[in-house]
């Protein structure tokens, strides 16, 4: 008998979660560029210029059937299933796991990907801060949980700085009253300036133009938006308006049932919890999933619900918020040295996961 060819496209949480478990019972070719795991939810550290914790992809599967290709894909013909890499070669599948994740969003604003630092250039960002010849202005673009975490890193540790957040709506408004009231609380004595309900509609050289004025910044950081990657949509699979690719109850594509959609890149409903948000809480949940699926330990339909969510708030401070099993607010907080101790719990936990 010849062994199924498993295709995973992505080492993000989703897609190395879903590798390493399939890995266990199953060759697995994952297919990614990178050769370290980009730990997502702590790239404001690396912003800052905090060192990178990013594990080696070879260290995270060894001892699992899984092999590594370090490329990129540009293209997918699923009626021959086959995976076109930027190298020139073409890798056959029968069963594909497509968890290529999101991007940041420019939303076509001008100026905005030629002048502002997106989180994936967290790196870069952190060193120009630091090489700065004097301090001046920061300008974070966003106001959702990727722009509190960077806005608040920033500031504190780099004091000299002065950091402004910038959001079309309110900073942190889906938290509960005690969420936001922290939050804001911790930019207050951090010296944030707080620009809310300003639309940012262009970002120059000298900082932004907004619908509540002119914002001057030396420095932009966008974290405004993310969006699918595009593949799925160009490749012919069947995606929602946002460009996320439409799965059933076990995760698998309604137009092409051969191929798993997990992470960002899907949208999935699941009854009595709604519609998942992107996100690691929700990404790495489905890889678990989908590895015991392929490693034939389940064939129940995927099943989530929230417990909490989490910020980092600089290295002495955090909000982790209770929430419903559906994501809707609990009113209660916990703040301080106790949800920094649960932050970085979970920010750990992940990598163990992983392996």
């Amino acid at each position: 008998m010849t062994e199924k060819q498993i295709v995973v496209l992505g080492a993000g949480y989703a897609g190395l979660t879903a590798a390493t478990g399939a890995g266990k019972r199953h060759p697995v070719t994952l297919i990614a560029p990178e050769t370290r795991f980009l730990h997502r939810i702590r790239q404001h550290e690396t912003a800052a210029g905090h060192p990178e914790h990013r594990p080696a992809l070879a260290e995270v599967i060894r001892g699992r059937g899984v092999r590594h290709v370090p490329a990129r894909a540009t293209g997918l013909d699923l009626t021959a299933r086959k995976v076109f890499l930027d190298t020139g070669e073409a890798v056959a599948y029968d069963t594909l796991v497509y968890a290529l994740g999101s991007r940041t969003a420019w939303h076509a604003v001008p100026g905005a990907a030629e002048h502002a630092y997106p989180a994936e250039r967290a790196a870069e960002l952190g060193e120009r801060l630091r090489t700065a010849e004097r301090p001046g202005t920061v300008a974070v673009v966003g106001g959702g949980a990727t722009g509190i975490e960077l806005a608040t890193e920033i500031a504190e540790a780099h004091p000299g700085w002065q950091v402004r957040i910038v959001a079309a709506g309110q900073v942190g408004g889906w938290f509960s009253p005690r969420g936001r009231s922290h939050v804001r609380g911790v930019m207050a004595r951090l010296g944030i300036e707080v620009h809310e309900q300003h639309t940012v509609t262009e970002v120059d050289a000298e900082g932004l133009t907004t619908t509540g004025g002119r914002i001057p910044a030396d420095v932009v950081v966008w974290a405004a938006a993310m969006e699918p990657h595009p593949l799925a949509a160009e490749a012919g699979l069947t995606v929602n308006p946002a460009g996320q690719a439409v799965v059933d109850g076990h995760l698998r594509s309604v137009s092409h049932p051969e191929v798993y959609v997990i992470g960002d890149a899907a949208a999935v409903t699941v009854p009595g919890t709604g519609t998942l948000r992107m996100g690691c809480a929700t990404a790495q949940p489905m890889g678990g999933y989908l590895g015991k699926v392929l490693a034939g330990r389940t064939d129940k339909p995927f099943a989530f619900r929230y417990g909490l969510q989490c910020l980092s708030l600089g290295r002495r401070d955090a909000l982790v918020q209770l929430i419903h099993g559906d994501d809707s607010m609990r009113p209660s907080v916990l703040t301080g040295r106790t949800g920094r101790l649960i932050k970085a719990a979970i920010v750990n936990g992940v990598i163990w996961t992983l392996r």
